[in-house]
């Protein structure tokens, strides 16, 4: 096969629930994708497909209206890796705000409220650096709004059809046009589980018991907002066995004063009552906070991280600094009603 196909299964799917989809078109030659970009003149993000998709580093979003970058960028993997991404898709760039939607579901309907989420996945402030898994989030529950109504809530009969029970998560790109899905997460999101059970009044064994048991789950979560940050070690986001051991592994983690429940271990392990490093990711702690607004929040994490002393640590200083501005354009367009 050459040239490409309009419409892959999921997109299918989103499209015939309702859905919007973001223009794509996918290649399995290079040339032509070039071809397409030079009569097409436009921002693009190049997203390989297969196994190639699991290397982050391939993934490259563009910056120039003509689509130059683009253009370049896909000449470079030609000569590079054109026996390793075989098909790929070029996306039409939407801009806009990036923000999340997700709510459990029991098998025949949703469990309300749900969960709105920002997801900071670059590795410096600024959303800078190479992507990370997560760096950090910030979140609030609320009442179904038009973010769910246009996106999760149109999947609800085929999520009974198939007895789903568990978390689902759309992210999406938002703009005055519409709201654009760019990826599904159907499982729990780390660290996101960790910051919803710091929002949730609900015990989480209970609801977990209830929702797996098929009974009628109530779900009483807090007003206000939650963050979580991410505190990492080297050689995070990458993998290097040779910096782990010379950087992280079996490095104490400290507290200036006896941690609360809102410290989360990741890779941790305990020896005599001492906490320290493990595994080789290099991810170690999600330190949340809380409050009545986001700036409130924003002072409770950075607080708690401050009481966390580890060797080499890093982290993101801003996970929250976004939402001033989103609010403001995510209400207008009526996104949050």
């Amino acid at each position: 096969m050459t040239g490409w196909k309009t419409i892959a299964p999921l997109a299918r799917r989103l499209k015939k629930a309702g859905v919007n989809i973001i223009p794509y078109r996918e290649f399995d030659s290079f040339d032509e994708a070039i071809e397409h970009v030079v009569k097409n003149p436009d921002r693009y993000v190049i997203k390989p497909s297969g196994e190639a998709q699991n290397v982050k580093r391939r993934l490259f979003v563009g910056e120039e209206e003509d689509g130059q970058d683009v253009i370049r960028m896909l000449e470079a993997y030609k000569r590079a890796f054109s026996d390793e991404i075989k098909v790929f898709q070029l996306q039409r760039r939407i801009t806009g705000v990036e923000v999340a939607v997700g709510a459990f579901f029991n098998g025949k309907q949703f469990i309300y409220p749900v969960n709105i989420n920002f997801e900071h996945k670059k590795l410096f402030p600024g959303n800078l650096g190479p992507p990370t898994g997560e760096m950090g989030t910030s979140m609030f529950w609320s009442p179904p709004n038009q973010l769910f109504n246009q996106t999760l809530l149109k999947m609800e009969s085929r999520l009974a059809e198939e007895g789903y029970v568990g978390y689902i998560d759309v992210n999406c790109m938002v703009n005055g046009n519409g709201i654009y899905p760019l990826e599904f997460t159907s499982r729990f999101g780390y660290p996101t589980i960790s910051i919803q059970q710091a929002g949730m009044n609900t015990p989480i064994g209970q609801f977990f018991w209830d929702l797996a048991c098929g009974n009628d789950p109530k779900l009483r979560a807090k007003n206000g907002f939650q963050i979580g940050v991410r505190i990492v070690v080297p050689p995070f986001p990458f993998d290097d066995n040779e910096t782990f051991e010379s950087f992280s592994r079996n490095a104490a983690i400290v507290f200036k004063r006896p941690p609360n429940d809102e410290y989360h271990i990741e890779d941790v392990k305990q020896v005599n009552g001492q906490w320290l490093v493990a595994g080789t990711s290099g991810v170690i702690l999600i330190v949340v906070g809380l409050g009545q607004t986001m700036k409130q929040a924003q002072s409770q994490v950075y607080s708690r991280i401050k009481n966390v002393m580890i060797p080499n640590m890093y982290y993101r200083t801003d996970i929250g600094d976004r939402w001033d501005e989103d609010s403001d354009r995510l209400h207008n367009w009526g996104i949050l009603r």
